[in-house]
């Protein structure tokens, strides 16, 4: 057995120590390059991965007030996030029960004490319950919890907030996130505020974007301000349980670059941190699609959904400590353009690895043990969908049924 990364182990960063071996004369193989492509698996995906699974909607500090709401829009799917007048935020799917129209139209927003379907104007309390519906002579008696808004599973942990489309076999986010909760609650995420929102399109499939984000083997290579930042100190937990880990410290003679050496010199010490934490960026691997991260000036989450089996949208947001001092606000500043100029070389990385999913000639992939975490996360996929095991491409309309399948033989 290989050890991989020790280091994680025996200096108390974490406090649930986890089994990070790598497993010896292991199947370094990736996904088959049909999955990449494929359109009959990506339905399966986006019922199985994406709708059964937990996902970001967002953080506390979106919907501070009674009233105050967000959305999210993805795989076929709508969530409405909202504060109810008894404090309590909820979960509903976005969809008015009289004809199926979204209940309210923008991102993010305020009602003053009910929502009204913008369509034919039905009324519902912000705790979801029907208040009532236009013109109601015309409709037998409405049962106000029955013709409710239909709810979602919601849990809220560390102040992000995650939802869930469909029930699954998933368990809970505090559950999954464990190991590192007393890690992260140094960090107090909660209590931070909104710093930016992003998103954008990239022609690739999802698979791609995770592949590339899922393993630091080539940040020496392809991110020269992570390497100058962090580049000998970094290194990668694989997938366990759903939930990956990767660490870094700011490597002692960093600041060739730019931004990372004004960085370096305008941070100040982090003192509410434990000192083997005030120089750290660490990066938390949310199965499927998200990652959280932290550093020493605040926190961020980032995921990626997929639009088509060649298109994916990618989105995150950014927050602060709510008492950000001006040193803090200028690091932070500082690490998002150290940030920006790395998501722009991974997209491009992204669209030359998807490339090769087309080509005959790509034979798939041969992985180093520095991107174990990269054969985890498909690991956890295929335990998923055990198509993904299916080297060879199965008729596309054959996929879902050899899926289901191959399921009732484990």
């Amino acid at each position: 057995m290989i050890i991989l990364n020790e280091r994680s182990i025996n200096t108390g960063e974490l406090m649930h120590a986890r089994d990070l071996t790598i497993p010896k004369g292991w199947d370094r193989r990736g996904l088959p390059a049909w999955c990449y492509n494929s359109p009959a698996l990506l339905e399966l995906e986006k019922e199985h991965i994406f709708r059964s699974h937990w996902q970001i909607a967002g953080h506390i500090s979106d919907v501070p007030n009674v009233g105050d709401y967000v959305t999210l829009d993805v795989v076929g799917e709508r969530a409405l996030i909202v504060r109810g007048k008894d404090g309590e935020v909820r979960g509903f799917h976005n969809i008015c029960r009289h004809r199926g129209s979204r209940v309210v139209t923008d991102n993010k927003g305020t009602c003053n004490n009910a929502l009204v379907c913008p369509f034919h104007g039905w009324v519902y309390n912000l705790d979801g319950t029907l208040r009532g519906a236009a013109r109601p002579r015309s409709f037998p008696d409405l049962d106000k919890t029955e013709f409710g808004l239909l709810p979602l599973d919601l849990e809220i942990w560390m102040g992000f907030i995650f939802v869930r489309f469909r029930k699954g076999n998933q368990p809970s986010v505090a559950t999954l996130m464990q190991p590192f909760e007393q890690e992260l609650a140094h960090y107090r995420i909660a209590e931070m505020v909104p710093a930016g929102f992003w998103k954008q399109k990239s022609p690739v499939n999802w698979k791609s974007v995770r592949d590339v984000d899922n393993e630091g083997y080539h940040v020496a290579m392809a991110h020269p301000a992570l390497q100058d930042l962090y580049g000998s100190t970094y290194y990668d937990e694989p997938f366990i349980d759903g939930v990956s880990r990767s660490f870094a410290r700011y490597n002692p003679h960093a600041g060739r670059r730019w931004s990372v050496r004004n960085y370096i010199k305008i941070a100040p010490e982090a003192t509410h941190l434990p000192e083997h934490l005030r120089k750290a960026w660490i990066y938390y691997g949310f199965f499927p699609n998200a990652v959280i991260a932290v550093t020493p000036e605040g926190a961020q989450y980032y995921q990626e959904f997929p639009l088509s089996t060649g298109e994916t949208l990618l989105r995150g947001a950014v927050f602060r400590y709510r008492d950000e001092s001006r040193e803090q606000a200028a690091a932070r500043y500082l690490a998002s353009r150290i940030d920006r100029e790395t998501n722009s070389e991974d997209i491009q990385l992204t669209k030359w690895s998807n490339e090769s999913m087309m080509s005959k000639s790509f034979s798939g992939f041969y992985l180093s043990d520095l991107e174990y975490t990269v054969r985890s996360h498909h690991d956890h996929l295929r335990k998923v969908l055990p198509v993904l095991n299916v080297d060879k491409a199965p008729d596309e309309r054959e996929v879902s049924a050899l899926n289901e399948s191959l399921c009732a033989r484990h």
